[in-house]
């Protein structure tokens, strides 16, 4: 098995720490996008949308998609279960999960290639669509941060591929100088848990 990654890349990060919680291993290429690795016709080949991750089976089977690529994991390595262990939970796990890709995940991605320099002219940025998103965004971390109250993770008592999704935009977001408002006590002190796994550097 092999993993196509982009080190800084946040989709990547999901599944880094994703197979870090399940201590899985593999060999792993880092694609440098910013000299067009990823426009290649050797990787085009694999993924002919150019994004990453790709993991690579050893016969050659090519699954893209970070949550395709989670998925697969979990179906040979159930434990920890990321995903969810009953029908319910999966549910649970499947919702919270589309909700913080949809309300943190693609705003977040949306201020990063509006607003950070490291697009400025790789791009046409949008800066009043960009401003948009980042009040957006900040909208979504006072919603989040009410619905968590008095719980530890995102999609209920575990840790699951809903905190890693969040864990993973967050860390975007603070690079885009748009870190969780300190009044947000409830966003914080999960960020700060989830910042301290082990897994949280992969």
């Amino acid at each position: 098995m092999k993993l196509y990654n982009l080190k800084a890349g946040m989709n990547p990060r999901r599944v880094r720490i994703f197979m870090a919680e399940k201590g899985l291993h593999c060999e792993t290429v880092d694609i440098d996008m910013e000299a067009g690795e990823n426009r290649r016709p050797e990787f085009l080949a694999k993924n002919p949308l150019g994004t990453l991750p790709v993991l690579e089976l050893d016969d050659g089977t090519i699954i893209a998609e970070s949550m395709a690529i989670c998925r697969y994991l979990e179906e040979l390595h159930p434990e920890p279960a990321l995903l969810g262990r009953t029908a319910l939970e999966r549910a649970q796990v499947e919702m919270w999960n589309r909700r913080m890709e949809l309300e943190i995940l693609v705003p977040t991605t949306s201020v990063f290639l509006h607003t950070h320099p490291f697009w400025d002219g790789r791009i046409t940025q949008y800066g009043d669509y960009g401003q948009s998103c980042r009040d957006h965004l900040l909208k979504r971390f006072t919603w989040l941060d009410g619905e968590i109250a008095g719980r530890d993770f995102i999609a209920g008592s575990s840790y699951s591929v809903a905190d890693i999704t969040v864990q993973c935009a967050l860390i975007v977001a603070k690079a885009c100088k748009l870190p969780v408002p300190p009044e947000l006590g409830n966003l914080t002190a999960w960020f700060a848990r989830v910042s301290s796994r082990p897994t949280a550097r992969a």
